[in-house]
């Protein structure tokens, strides 16, 4: 990674020498034609003046030209590959070849004004660093399906969630060693630096303990496997369905629509129930009859709503199933159902809920007798005279 950077900065201190040699030679020209552009302002010559800005216009105008022309060369190269990483690769770095050439544009702008060599070197450093980094971001980025690919071989069912996480990881590791090396070029020693911190990092490694204790949640919630994207989840008290399992937290969106962010040190530690992982869903209710439906009709009703559920496409036929005459109410003779749907789906269970509801009104209605409803009858031994 070093001598890659190197050579960057090579790159970069011979394009200053060939700019400045072909500025100084554009200078001359222009000052022995136009004696008037000789003249100065903040010790900058109108000359240079107009040819960093027109140098800067005209490499920004070819820019779209350039990068055009270069995409279109390199994806006829990718199309004769076998495989379409390239040509996700090729994709993520269009962003950064744009800015190279704007990058190229203020090279010629500021060495034709011959500002502060110094300072403006070790900008000009900086951002020529900071884009090498930028392409090695989004080739990456590109290959990130070709890491999904490989996880999914490994555990199909978290290959997505492992997947970003790897990814992130991956980025924060270039980002931290592309910031070192822009601090190096402004003669920074990040180690003295870091060592320097004293009681500072300290405090920075106390405050940051509770990051740490997200970043390692995280990886319990990946390996334990108790949620995944997608999934209908109950952490904390929040109910919703998992949209992102982050470096520090856990996103949930909730039914209400909201966004709700839980530290994955939390979720780690917290009971998850994990309504996804259903694969039937119960049936459990009760139904009320009316106190005047005779006993030879509830003992009919009771077994042909067990026939009903038996029978039923909808029902799990592995799982307990209950249907009986359950107890004496204040209003109704109580009949006690319980099963289990073979879905978890919530529509599909609704469905199939709603059939057998109406197949029940049938069947009491067909045996002489009702619902009930909550009702109060008074007996009145004796009135007045």
């Amino acid at each position: 990674m070093n001598k890659d950077i190197n050579t960057t900065i090579e790159i970069t201190q011979h394009l200053n020498k060939n700019i400045q040699t072909l500025s100084d030679g554009l200078m001359v020209a222009i000052y022995n034609k136009f004696p008037i552009l000789g003249k100065s302002l903040f010790q900058i010559t109108y000359a240079q003046y107009l040819l960093a800005i027109s140098a800067f216009l005209f490499i920004i105008i070819l820019r779209p030209i350039l990068v055009n022309l270069l995409i279109s060369i390199f994806s006829k190269i990718t199309k004769a590959t076998k495989t379409n990483l390239d040509d996700l690769v090729l994709k993520e770095i269009v962003n950064p070849l744009k800015f190279s050439f704007t990058l190229l544009g203020l090279y010629l702008l500021i060495y034709i004004l011959n500002i502060n060599q110094y300072i403006i070197s070790n900008i000009l450093n900086s951002l020529a660093i900071y884009v090498f980094f930028w392409f090695i971001i989004s080739i990456v980025t590109g290959l990130q399906s070709a890491l999904y690919k490989f996880m999914s071989k490994i555990n199909k069912e978290l290959s997505n969630e492992f997947t970003k996480f790897l990814i992130r990881i991956i980025k924060i590791v270039i980002i931290v060693i592309g910031l070192s090396s822009i601090l190096s070029i402004w003669g920074i020693n990040v180690t003295a630096l870091i060592a320097s911190l004293g009681i500072g990092g300290l405090a920075f490694a106390l405050a940051a303990k509770d990051t740490a204790a997200n970043l390692f949640g995280s990886i319990a919630i990946l390996v334990d496997k108790s949620i995944k994207l997608g999934d209908w989840v109950v952490v904390d008290g929040i109910e919703g369905v998992v949209e992102d399992i982050g470096m520090r937290t856990t996103k949930i969106r909730t039914f209400q629509k909201s966004i709700t962010a839980i530290p994955n040190s939390i979720v780690a530690n917290s009971h998850i129930e994990n309504f996804s992982r259903r694969d039937i869903r119960r049936l459990k209710f009760t139904i009320g009859l009316t106190y005047s439906t005779k006993k030879e009709d509830i003992e009919t009703i009771v077994t042909s709503i067990k026939e009903l559920l038996k029978n039923h496409d909808g029902i799990a036929k592995d799982q307990t199933l209950l249907v009986n005459f359950e107890s004496f109410g204040d209003s109704s003779l109580n009949i006690f159902i319980y099963c289990f749907t073979n879905t978890a789906d919530w529509k599909e269970y609704l469905d199939i809920k709603e059939d057998i509801n109406y197949k029940i009104i049938e069947i009491v209605k067909s045996n002489n007798s009702d619902f009930a409803f909550p009702s109060q009858s008074i007996y009145v031994e004796s009135l007045p005279s």
